[in-house]
């Protein structure tokens, strides 16, 4: 299951240097809500190898003002505590699983 981060707890993954993938997304926003479910598949496969998680932009401000996310859903794949790579819009799950075997 995907984690529901806050900006701190985002930033806290994002720190220790593990691959973080970071949903942005809005309750308003109707693809956002369709690409759940894949953010749900990706924290499945990928538990204990990867942290998944979804952000509420309009909760938590913070890592979407410092990661310039004007779009939503955006997904921020980090690895090293450094954004590597980044989807905007409703994206495929087999694009989003990609992004993040590449970080591992």
């Amino acid at each position: 299951m995907a984690l529901q981060f806050t900006d701190a707890t985002a930033k806290e993954a994002i720190a220790s240097g593990k691959a973080v993938v970071v949903d942005l997304w809005a309750e308003w926003c109707g693809p956002c809500i369709k690409l759940g479910p894949s953010v749900e598949k990706l924290a499945e496969e990928f538990e204990g190898k990867a942290v998944v998680g979804k952000l509420n932009v309009d909760e938590n401000d913070e890592l979407s003002a410092e990661n310039r996310v004007r779009n939503i859903p955006t997904v921020l794949f980090f690895k090293d505590g450094e954004l590597k790579d980044r989807t905007v819009g409703l994206v495929s799950y087999d694009e989003l699983r990609s992004k993040l075997e590449a970080l591992l």
